[in-house]
């Protein structure tokens, strides 16, 4: 006699009854429990900066907030937890619910590399179908081993790859007037 075993689905309940270690974070990929350790220093350091030149910005322009790893939750069986995010005021409003957790995509999420072929999947694949389907408008994932910035905009309903930046290369985003910083500064 055989039996078929059902893929185990993740939900955030789920989620919840995990220990709480500050050392790993929990996110659900259509179902799917990853979990990952506290990330390598310069990787910390790549989120750092990043989030400094974003806030700068956004400080000066007034047209909305850098949040440093915030949990997104599209639904019960997609939360994920993405290095830096930058948001409007009028859609942050729209998607924060009481805990201060995001419940919709804000415009802009950045997504700095973990060593490792699963992690690289996981944020090129996975996290980049989640973006693109829940309204993401654009998405930058960093690569702090090789200093290169891959960007990827919505266009047509889905976010595309447009570009790859290297270190010397200036990053700019039609989302952020006037933004503009050298790709090396985002690194240690």
């Amino acid at each position: 006699m055989s039996q078929t075993l059902e893929q185990v689905r993740w939900t955030i309940h789920d989620v919840e009854g995990l220990p709480e270690n500050d050392w790993i974070r929990y996110e659900i990929l259509d179902g799917e429990l990853f979990m990952t350790r506290s990330p390598h220093r310069r990787h910390q350091q790549a989120c750092g900066k990043i989030f400094s030149q974003l806030d700068m910005w956004s400080e000066s322009s007034h047209l909305g907030v850098t949040i440093f790893a915030p949990g997104l939750i599209f639904s019960e069986v997609d939360s994920v937890i993405p290095d830096v995010v930058w948001v409007t005021h009028e859609r942050l409003e729209q998607i924060e619910d009481e805990a201060g957790h995001l419940t919709g995509a804000p415009e802009l999420v950045v997504e700095v590399l973990s060593p490792g072929k699963q992690n690289e999947r996981r944020d090129k694949q996975a996290k980049l179908k989640l973006y693109s389907i829940t309204g993401v408008q654009e998405y930058w994932i960093v690569n702090y081993f090789i200093k290169q910035v891959e960007i990827y905009r919505r266009e047509q309903a889905q976010l595309v790859q447009v570009t790859t930046l290297l270190e010397t290369d200036e990053i700019t985003s039609p989302l952020l007037p006037e933004f503009s910083a050298v790709v090396r500064l985002l690194f240690p």
